[in-house]
């Protein structure tokens, strides 16, 4: 965890008393918001660990909520959050140059004894680099799946892959001779049973089988048409293509099965010498089988579904699954903290929660 962090949500735990309530529930039936822990005091004994408060942001009800005295092992007391995926988080100790899983984010994991899980040693690939990750995706949950697969996405040209408590060593797998993949976001779709990135635009998508060969790991290539593209104001589309960047993100429904692309705008400002990027527009396209092809076809109604965008992998869930969430709309932290009304097209609520890149959506225990 980062001292930034650390500091900010230290300043949140000021007035706790009014801004916050405990964490009481056996059941995690709404997404919550990563706000990462704030220390206590030394764990009694000597082996390193420390006692933390861990934080969220609890969207339905517009409060922090609080799971007080956690315990860090030893193993995280120094490591930093690097990625999240299905409520796990990654944890990268730079000094012991070492790397985990550990659930001690979740919120119903262990108070005294959290999940930490082992992993190797991240090699960065010549000309690449390891130190700042850009998403994390896993294939199940380490702890009950012998067969998970944990994939890092660098902010680079590096995607790295390995089992836990199997694979001695990350199997690296180099980007430069692909498109700009920079900045996509991994996604591994349970129904394919495959890692997808997303080229810039999304007109591509890359996969790699999970049971890669090890002397070819050129990912397979598909090719995305669109329909239905939205009717803008050619002034307005000038502003997406000049002005705005623009991400790209794979969402599968673990209940539908339906695949989604989501491509983000964000406008940047000037502030303080600087440009300040606040998400402008999403749009979204769902994935329909014809008799002519597979298509990636815009809509404005997803129904039932609400998407989960952060720096986490993305996810969706049924609202009516999770009380006070509102359908047909995306949750989305980064370049500002809101919900975004896909009928309306706009922005309907910002919430008064910090924004920064380490905020991460952890999704409910019932998916």
């Amino acid at each position: 965890m980062s001292s930034r962090l650390l500091l900010r949500v230290a300043v949140l735990t000021h007035n706790r008393r009014r801004s916050f309530r405990l964490f009481s529930s056996s059941v995690a039936t709404t997404p919550y918001i990563s706000l990462g822990d704030t220390f206590q005091k030394d764990s009694p004994g000597d082996d390193g660990s420390e006692i933390r408060d861990v934080v969220f942001f609890d969207p339905v009800k517009e409060e922090k909520l609080i799971v007080p005295d956690k315990t860090f092992p030893q193993e995280l007391v120094h490591s930093r959050q690097i990625g999240s995926s299905q409520g796990w988080g990654i944890f990268s100790n730079d000094r012991a140059r070492s790397v985990c899983l550990s659930n001690v984010y979740h919120p119903l994991s262990p108070k005294s004894n959290p999940e930490i899980i082992p992993l190797p040693s991240l090699i960065p690939l010549p000309h690449n680099q390891t130190g700042v990750v850009w998403n994390v995706a896993m294939s199940s949950s380490p702890s009950s799946d012998e067969d998970c697969v944990v994939a890092i996405k660098f902010l680079g040209n590096q995607l790295s892959l390995c089992r836990p408590n199997r694979d001695l060593r990350w199997t690296n797998i180099p980007l430069q001779n692909l498109a700009n993949l920079d900045t996509s976001s991994l996604m591994y779709s349970k129904r394919d049973q495959r890692l997808y990135l997303p080229a810039p635009g999304g007109n591509e998508l890359y996969s790699w089988d999970l049971h890669l060969d090890h002397k070819n790991k050129s990912p397979k290539l598909h090719q995305v048409v669109f329909r239905d593209l939205p009717q803008l104001a050619e002034s307005e589309w000038g502003v997406l293509d000049l002005v705005c960047s623009r991400t790209e993100h794979l969402v599968n429904s673990a209940s539908t099965g339906e695949r989604f692309l989501v491509k983000c705008y964000a406008q940047g400002y000037p502030c303080s010498e600087k440009f300040k990027y606040m998400t402008r527009r999403f749009m979204v396209f769902r994935e329909e089988e014809t008799t002519q092809g597979r298509y990636m076809c815009y809509t404005e109604d997803i129904e039932d579904v609400c998407i989960f965008l952060s720096m986490s992998e993305a996810f969706c869930i049924q609202a009516s699954s999770c009380p006070g969430l509102k359908p047909n709309s995306i949750y989305f932290v980064g370049k500002g903290v809101g919900i975004y009304d896909l009928a309306d097209n706009k922005i309907i609520h910002a919430f008064k929660a910090p924004s920064f890149s380490e905020l991460y959506w952890l999704p409910p225990s019932c998916i």
